[in-house]
């Protein structure tokens, strides 16, 4: 496996470069004539992945981010552009998913779930309700017209964990197709996007992680063109009286989602799998697989905790 800041080649034509960005590991792969061209492109979609992590970051106190947060409930911020309409599309997908996906869920307090350290008790279910009193997509006010965003209440707190990576591999995708690279990968940390044929015209395929295995997958999947990003229980958890509680945080009541150990969602756009991805955990399968299969070009596997499989109804499992 390639290294951090490692570029091999792979055939004579398939380039690969590992590193960390935006936290998490990203890796980038493009077919290409040469290594001097493969490099050049490649570095240009990093430039544009730090650019965007500048902007939606909260462990930056400058950042656009941050300064909406900490102006809630006092003033609009103005930011770039794009960062309104990713919050204006987070919202619709809020909309969509009934409040499971929340850009809002910054303001719940680490200390009522920290998955960092050795946790032996769950918290009270009444702190847990307070906690996340603040969360609340509706309170996030955007004016398109003067590229302005405030959050109404004070302590609100916004953040784009649910969504950031998987804008993030979208905007390098089509950075490098407008560079002209005709095919390649972007994964962030597990939310890819794919597009193009692998050099004798294969398609590119993707393992769906094995919760209980993640080096294991359990099935295979040809995604060229299309984008997968997977949310589960095995990758941040505590167990608590011999019971698996996963980081996924229902925003409605503060406590862990129960019942699913993972989640894939399979789109033509990355930002819209990283987004959906959670939610779906959140509602529930009948609930989940309902809303997916109301969605063009969207599809979902689901694993639930007795290792059954759940699939929408317009996906072909290899």
């Amino acid at each position: 496996m390639p290294q951090e800041n490692d570029m091999v080649c792979l055939s004579e034509q398939v380039y690969r470069k590992v590193l960390k960005l935006m936290g998490n590991r990203f890796e980038l792969t493009v077919v290409c004539e040469n290594e001097q061209e493969a490099a050049e492109h490649i570095h240009a979609a990093i430039d544009e992945i730090r650019r965007i992590e500048h902007l939606l970051t909260t462990f930056n106190e400058e950042s656009q981010t941050s300064l909406i947060n900490r102006y809630a409930g006092i003033r609009p911020v103005t930011v770039d552009r794009e960062v309104c309409e990713l919050i204006l599309r987070a919202e619709k997908i809020s909309r969509i998913t009934q409040g499971a996906f929340d850009l809002s869920y910054g303001s719940v307090d680490k200390r009522l779930w920290n998955f960092d350290q050795h946790m032996t008790a769950l918290p009270d279910p009444a702190t847990a309700r307070e906690m996340v009193r603040l969360i609340d997509y509706r309170k996030i006010s955007v004016d398109i017209a003067s590229n302005k965003v405030m959050l109404l209440q004070k302590g609100m707190r916004i953040g784009f964990g649910g969504i950031g990576k998987g804008y993030a591999a979208e905007r390098a995708k089509q950075l490098l197709r407008r560079r002209g690279v005709r095919s390649g990968i972007v994964n962030a940390a597990g939310d890819l996007t794919a597009w193009g044929v692998q050099p004798g015209d294969k398609p590119w395929t993707v393992g769906i992680a094995d919760p209980d295995s993640t080096h294991h997958p359990f099935s295979y999947l040809n995604i060229s063109d299309q984008a997968i990003a997977t949310s589960g229980n095995y990758e941040k958890y505590v167990i608590i009286d011999g019971k698996k509680y996963s980081h996924t945080i229902d925003p409605k009541t503060g406590l862990p989602v129960t019942g699913i150990k993972s989640v894939s969602i399979i789109s033509t756009n990355a930002e819209i799998a990283d987004a959906m991805a959670t939610p779906v955990m959140i509602m529930g399968i009948r609930a989940g697989l309902n809303m997916i299969n109301q969605i063009n070009q969207v599809a979902c596997i689901i694993i639930d905790d007795q290792n059954r499989l759940f699939t929408s109804d317009n996906i072909q499992l290899q």
